[in-house]
This record gives structure tokens, sequence and C-alpha cells, in this order.
């Protein structure tokens, strides 16, 4: 018996075993307009594998002082700890319909979580802000399905986006490149091309508007891309491609983790002779890898354009990209891109345009398009 007993306050004088702590609710709020909060959020950012660059605090205040939409960005805390962000801005225009956007003048967006409890909660605030607002709909640009077999979201088959791991090692790079575009970049170094790197937009502003003019499309300001390279420093990288001291083309990139993403660009007409654009990849590629850059994002294009076609000649293979649109009070997807066919005749008359005319008019427009 005493066997009995003595085991028995051997097993009182071990510690107890403590439970897990119950997570805590998921709780959603507003971004708040200052310091610590936007450091905490772009943290997540950083970490969070559904997150891109465009999920960053900073999207709120360019997109508010460049183009003057409304915008929410709401984060979901658990227990401390922020756990999911969703940025989203507001489109109300009489030409281009209303509508609720993660994020506009972005190509990746919607929700970016580490929980489904997250992701409940953030649609959830985005569907009662999209309805209390009347919006047509809500747009996720998605990176990846985030609604798979969900009636209520809709999609298009319309963008795909083009990504490709790079090397440290330049020949090898080069060597991945396929032939035929392999000899125009070296058609560019022939031709003696060289980058350089910008501390402002002046210079890929001009490249820039003169080639978006050419295509029929309205032009940004060049209080955005001056708003952009502010906002994310080091993380937005302006270079231009010039041959002898002239301007031949202009490249906007933006800096994620380990990825480099040409966004904006454009060249001069001399550019086609010279083989400009071409280069001008090409030395982004390079300076990218030097930086430690593992993985170029040439973003996103159209199905059936001449960009997605000169992406393709890279070598890179399309991925579909899943936006989602949920109807609130409208009945039908939108259709607002340059291939409807109700667009042409604008493109056509735009271009017509002089160009100072085309660079005055432009960014009351494109702000709408979103």
């Amino acid at each position: 018996m005493s066997a009995i007993i003595e085991a028995a306050m051997e097993r009182a004088r071990e510690p107890a075993s403590v439970p897990d702590p119950v997570p805590g609710p998921v709780t959603v709020r507003l971004l708040r307009d200052d310091a610590q909060d936007r450091a905490r959020w772009d943290a997540f950012v950083y970490t969070c594998p559904q997150a891109s660059f465009f999920h960053r605090a900073g999207w709120q205040r360019v997109i508010e002082h460049a183009f003057g939409h409304r915008t929410w960005f709401h984060l979901a805390e658990q227990d401390g700890a922020i756990v999911g962000v969703l940025p989203l801005a507001q489109i109300k225009s009489r030409l281009f319909g209303h509508s609720l956007i993660a994020l506009p003048f972005c190509v990746y967006g919607g929700v970016a979580a580490v929980s489904d409890a997250a992701q409940r909660e953030l649609d959830a605030a985005a569907l009662a802000l999209a309805a209390s607002l009347g919006a047509g709909h809500l747009e996720y640009r998605n990176y990846t399905p985030a609604h798979p077999g969900d009636p209520a979201w809709q999609g298009k088959e319309l963008y795909v986006t083009f990504r490709k791991a790079i090397g440290a090692d330049d020949e090898e790079n080069m060597n991945a490149i396929p032939r035929k575009q392999r000899a125009m970049v070296r058609k560019g170094i022939k031709c003696g091309l060289t980058g350089e790197v910008d501390d402002d937009v002046e210079r890929f502003f001009v490249a820039y508007s003169n080639s978006v003019h050419r295509l029929g499309t309205p032009v940004f300001s060049k209080k955005y891309f001056a708003l952009l390279k502010q906002e994310f420093a080091n993380d937005c990288e302006v270079r231009v491609i010039v041959k002898d001291g002239q301007l031949v083309a202009g490249v906007l990139s933006f800096f994620f983790r380990d990825e480099v993403l040409p966004y904006y660009g454009g060249g001069m007409p001399v550019a086609r002779d010279v083989a400009g654009n071409d280069f001008m990849y090409w030395n982004l590629m390079q300076a990218s890898a030097a930086r430690g850059c593992r993985l170029f994002d040439f973003g996103r294009s159209k199905v059936g354009t001449g960009a997605f076609d000169f992406k393709k000649n890279w070598g890179f293979t399309a991925q579909p990209l899943p936006y989602e649109y949920h109807l609130v009070t409208a009945t039908a997807i939108p259709d607002v891109n340059p291939l409807n066919p109700k667009y042409q005749l604008f493109i056509k008359l735009w271009q017509k345009l002089p160009l100072a005319l085309a660079n005055a008019l432009g960014p009351h427009i494109v702000k709408d398009l979103g």
C-alpha cells in the first residue's frame, strides 16, 4: 500500500501539463496612418507567402495622392499579431463604372492571409463595404485562386503573368533566352547601348509617354511616377537606356524579396532600330541578378497582344491570373480593356493627338481605368 501512496505522491510532485491556449478571435480593422502600424503591416507582407509588392502599405498614399481615390486598407489581427491584409480602393466613374478593387493600378492583390479564418473575416469586411458603397462589383486581383468552385465569385480569362527564375551568372541567363530573342539582345549590345539609373523620373517619363502615345493609350501623370519613387525609395528603380547620350528607352521597376518586377516601360522611336527594349530588359536582368534577385517577373499581359508575344519570346511561360469578381449591383463582369471593340475608335483618335495634348488629357482618363 505504501508503494501505491509513494507513486501517487510522486505524480503529484510532477508539473501539471498546461493545455495549449485557445486562439482568440480574428478581428478586422483599418490600417492607421502612423509609422508603427505601417511598419507592422509591411513586416507581415514581407513574410506572408500570399503577399506581393502590391500589398505594401505605401500603395494607400500613392493611390490617394496620385488619383484622389478613397481607400480602405483592412488588416486582420489575432492575439495581437497581424494574420491577414486586404488593401481596397474605390473607383467611381461615369464612363467606366463603380468598383471596389484589391487593388487598382496593381497586377496582383486580393487577400493575403495566413489562416482561413482571416480570409473569411477580410472577405466579409470587403463585401460589407462594397454593399454599403453601392459598388457595381468587388474585384480581387489574385495570383492564386481564392474561392475555387464558389459560384458567388466569377472569373474571366483575360490576363496572364510571366515569371521566371534567374541565376547569378550572366552567361547562364543569356543562354536561357531563346535564340531569336537572344540575337535581339546582342544587337542592342553591338549598337553600344548602356543602362543608367536615375534618381528622378524625368527621362523615363519622356520614353514612357512617347511609347504609350504610339499605342493609343492614355498616359499616367508624371506625379504618379514621382510618388512611386518617393514612397518606395530603393525598392523602386528608374533605369534608362542611352546610346551616345541619346535617350532610347526607360523602365520603372519594383523590387520585392528576391524578385524584380519591371512594371512601366517604353521606348523612343529610335528604340526599334537599335533593339532598345530588348536590351533594356536584359540590362535590368543583369543588374537585378547582381543585386541578388532570383526571379524575374515580366508582369501582366492580355492574351493575344503584342506584349504577350514579346514576353513569350523570352522563354517565359504564361500563367493565367485567376482574378475574381463578386457582383454587387452590377449584372455582369466589367469589360474595361483596350481589346473591347468599343474602344478601338478611341484608340485610333488618341494616336492622332499631339503628344503634349495627350500628356495633358491622359491622366484625367487613366485615373478611372484602374
